[in-house]
C-alpha cells in the first residue's frame, strides 16, 4: 500500500478538524470533498471573491448528508485578522488556499495581490500560532522560480520573481519559515506547478489555459496560444495536489517542517502539444472537430519553461502521484463537456 492509502485509512479511523481557506475555490473544493469523504470535520473560510457557491453545491451532491453535516462555512477574508482567528480556533490542521491567483492580474493590481497573498497569509500564520494549530500547509507556486534559467526547477535554487504574484508567494515562504523558526509553528509549503481538473474557472481574461481551452472548444470557438507554442509546463491533476496536502499536514518527518516542496508530475508539455491533446479529446466527446489554434504575442510575466524536480517530496513526504496528465485530461474534458452551458 502507498503512504497515501495508509493515511486515508488512519484519518477515517481517527477524524481530525481541518480549516480550508479558499474552500469554495478550485483546489479548496477538492480538498473539502476528499476530507468529507474521509468523515473529517471541516471549517471553510471564503469571501467568494473568486470562489463559487456552485463548487460547494457540487461537493454537497457528491458526499453523503452525514458527511456534509460535518462542514461549517464561515464567510470572510484572510485579509481580516478577526476572521482568521475565528476560523482557526480549535482546529488541528490548516490548508491555506485563499489567494490572489493570477499573474496577469497581479501586474494590474499589485496592492490587491499583496493584501490577499502576503497580509492574508501573515494573518493566518499569526492566528494559527495563537490558536495552537498543529500545522499549516500553504499554497505556494512555481512562480517563485522567476528568471531561474534551469528547465527543471529544484526547491533550493530559485531566481527573481517575474511578477507581483511570484513575489507575493516568495514572501509567503519567507514568513512561514520565520514562524517555524521563531514561534515553532509547524508548516509546510507546497509549490504548485500547473494544476488542472474539474471545477476550475474557465472564464475571464485570467482563466487557466486548460479549462479555458476545453470550454472554448466545446462551444465551437477558436483558441489562442500566447507565444509560438513552445512554452512548457508541468501539468498536474488536482487529485495529486489533494494527496500532497494531506501528506504534508500529517507527516511525522521532521525534515519537512518549515520547508517547501514542488508539487507536480516531474514532466514537461509544450502548449502546442497540450492544445492538440485537448482538441482531440473534445472532438471525440462532442463529435465536433476543433478549429485551428491562433497564435499571439507572449504574456508579460510568464515563465517560458517550467518543469519540477519532485525528488524531495517523494523522499520526504512519500508523495506518489496517482493521476497522469492523460488520465486527468480525460476526466476534465468529460466534466466540462457535461457542464457546458
Amino acid at each position: 500500500m502507498t503512504a497515501y492509502s495508509v493515511l486515508r485509512q488512519e484519518l477515517a479511523a481517527e477524524p481530525r478538524v481541518w480549516l480550508i481557506t479558499g474552500v469554495a475555490g478550485f483546489i479548496g473544493s477538492h480538498l473539502l470533498e476528499a476530507l468529507l469523504r474521509l468523515d473529517q470535520r471541516v471549517v471553510g473560510l471564503d469571501n467568494f471573491s473568486t470562489g463559487s457557491p456552485q463548487n460547494l453545491a457540487e461537493v454537497e451532491a457528491r458526499v453523503s448528508p452525514e458527511q456534509w453535516a460535518r462542514f461549517t462555512l464561515q464567510k470572510g477574508s484572510v485579509a481580516d485578522m478577526g476572521a482568521c482567528r475565528e476560523a482557526s480556533n480549535r482546529v488541528d490542521y490548516v490548508l491555506h488556499h485563499a489567494g490572489f491567483i493570477s499573474v496577469p492580474l497581479s501586474l494590474e493590481d499589485p496592492l490587491g495581490c499583496h493584501d490577499t497573498n502576503v497580509t492574508g497569509t501573515l494573518n493566518l500564520l499569526a492566528a494559527a500560532r495563537d490558536n495552537r494549530v498543529r500545522r499549516v500547509v500553504y499554497a505556494s507556486s512555481s512562480a517563485v522560480y522567476g528568471d531561474d534559467a534551469r528547465a527543471t526547477k529544484i526547491e533550493a535554487q530559485i531566481g527573481l520573481p517575474l511578477s507581483p504574484y511570484g513575489a507575493s508567494k516568495l514572501m509567503d515562504e519567507v514568513y512561514a519559515r520565520q514562524f517555524f523558526v521563531h514561534y515553532g509553528l509547524e508548516n509546510v509549503g507546497l509549490r504548485y506547478f500547473n494544476v488542472f481538473g474539474p471545477r476550475q474557472n474557465p472564464t475571464g481574461g485570467y482563466a487557466a489555459v486548460i479549462p479555458q481551452w476545453i470550454t472554448t472548444l466545446v462551444r465551437g470557438g477558436e483558441c489562442s496560444i500566447h507565444g509560438d507554442g513552445g512554452i512548457t509546463r508541468d501539468f498536474c491533476h488536482v487529485a495529486n495536489v489533494v494527496q500532497a496536502n494531506l501528506l504534508a499536514a500529517t507527516t511525522r518527518h521532521r525534515a519537512s517542517l518549515g520547508e517547501v516542496f514542488n508539487v507536480a508530475l516531474g514532466g514537461s508539455t509544450t502548449l502546442a502539444v497540450l492544445y492538440e491533446s485537448i482538441a482531440a479529446r473534445v472532438a471525440a466527446v462532442t463529435g465536433v472537430p476543433a478549429r485551428p489554434v491562433r497564435y499571439g504575442p507572449p504574456r508579460a510575466g510568464d515563465i517560458q519553461h517550467s518543469a519540477a524536480d519532485i525528488a524531495a517530496i517523494q523522499r520526504v513526504l512519500h508523495f506518489a502521484p496517482e493521476v497522469s496528465v492523460d488520465e486527468g485530461l480525460d476526466e476534465t474534458v468529460r466534466w466540462y463537456a457535461a457542464h457546458a452551458g
